[in-house]
């Protein structure tokens, strides 16, 4: 029988979003597809538009602006089907780009998620910032992907066009079996926002389950690449969610000492920022440690723990690319991870 799909749009006054993209995403559903806007309370016209031009379409109109994390779990609360796809209202998505994931996840049962390749809208050539070829972690929590480490992203050549399983999916465009979305108990709402699919993608593979790319599908996202400047809450929600996540997953063993080098990471990039005259990220840094150690101490009873049976890791990285990548000059996927990938 052919899965239905759900095709989710998470928006917030993306009205300029949703009329440059929408059409491509209604032109290339499949059979068994259907296309869903939840809207996270918007203050545009954003449910003024889709009613005009979208008058068929569904629309999940929420209370109030739950975040990325917490507008999915409670829009995906009122979606029944075999799989969700997240998809971001900034992603222009290729013709055909469900039938390779839906072919490959219906092949292989184990896979759990996946994400097609990511390509920049503004140069449709490279990989984006956000997931590019699939998604991969090193042991101390930073997160890079196949075609893109720190800022800098490759163009794409062909050298990433192979399905494999990868640690984590990007949110910008996740497809996930909706059984063990639920399962999982869907991204942690504790997040708001940044590092919830990574979070996801790891409690998964915990489980058992295995997270794929899967470059035969070819989206392109607007997005951004390096942390814009001055945006202070983006800077504290990524490394505070970047801890919270190494705390919940890790074994105690290993966060334990893991996580103060971590500070110690954090501190050096957050001074180097002061003396560099950009005090937005050093205050930033140093409320993310404090808000970390109020969540160790006050609100994770309330958080999403992994399962207790420990699944085979991939895409992790042994290593820092932190010392790869500002000490020994390897700047790209291969030069780090030296071997077929």
């Amino acid at each position: 029988m052919t899965p239905t799909i759900a095709i989710v749009i998470l928006n917030f006054n993306g009205r300029k979003y949703l009329q440059q993209f929408l059409p491509f995403v209604t032109a290339s559903t499949c059979p068994g597809a259907e296309v869903i806007v939840a809207d996270n309370a918007s203050t545009d016209d954003s449910l003024d538009f889709l009613r005009e031009h979208y008058p068929g379409m569904r629309v999940i109109v929420l209370d109030r602006n739950y975040g990325f994390a917490g507008g999915y779990n409670a829009a995906l609360a009122q979606v029944e089907s075999d799989y969700y796809v997240l998809l971001n209202s900034d992603v222009e998505v290729s013709p055909g780009w469900l039938e390779p994931i839906a072919k490959l996840m219906e092949e292989n049962p184990a896979i759990g998620a996946c994400q097609p390749k990511i390509r920049m809208y503004s140069d449709r050539t490279s990989f984006e910032y956000a997931g590019a070829a699939g998604g991969w972690l090193d042991h101390l929590g930073y997160p890079f992907a196949r075609g893109r480490v720190f800022d800098v992203c490759e163009e794409d050549r062909g050298q990433y066009d192979d399905p494999v399983p990868v640690f984590w999916a990007s949110g910008a465009a996740l497809f996930i079996r909706s059984r063990l979305w639920h399962e999982m108990r869907g991204l942690e709402g504790f997040f708001f926002a940044h590092q919830e699919e990574i979070d996801l993608c790891w409690r998964l593979q915990l489980a058992g389950y295995k997270v794929y790319c899967c470059p035969q599908s070819v989206v392109y996202h607007v997005g951004g690449g390096t942390l814009p400047k001055g945006n202070e809450r983006k800077v504290f929600l990524n490394f505070r969610n970047n801890l919270i996540m190494m705390a919940k997953c890790l074994p105690v063993e290993q966060w334990l000492w893991k996580l103060p080098l971590r500070f110690l990471l954090d501190s050096i990039s957050a001074w180097k920022s002061l003396f560099a005259g950009e005090a937005v990220y050093f205050w930033a840094i140093l409320e993310a440690h404090l808000a970390f150690f109020k969540w160790l101490i006050v609100s994770r009873k309330g958080s999403i723990f992994p399962p207790k049976k420990r699944g085979e890791l991939a895409g992790w990285y042994t290593g820092s690319i932190v010392w790869q990548y500002f000490v020994r000059g390897r700047k790209t996927f291969a030069e780090i991870v030296k071997r077929k990938s």
